[in-house]
């Protein structure tokens, strides 16, 4: 007959069940949701601050179109 038996496999599991320490306190609970979220809400601050950045660069570097004449419009004017 063996001895222990279930209270062997229990003690032997302990480690690896997830332990719950009660309830949490306001503090706990808003430390918990910066750390849970608040990677993906600087991420995708990063993400929006370069994107307009790198769109500011863009229209910066090409040419405004507001004097300018395409070959299209030149024929265009000619009688």
């Amino acid at each position: 007959m063996t001895t222990g038996g279930h209270n062997e496999l229990v003690m032997t599991m302990a480690p690896f069940v997830p332990m719950h320490f009660g309830a949490l306190h306001a503090y706990e609970t808003v430390l918990l949701a910066v750390l849970a979220f608040g990677p993906f809400i600087v991420l995708a601050v990063v993400v929006i601050v370069l994107r307009r950045r790198d769109m500011a660069a863009d229209d910066a570097d090409r040419p405004s179109r507001a004097g300018s004449t395409s070959p299209g419009d030149a024929e265009d004017q000619q009688p």
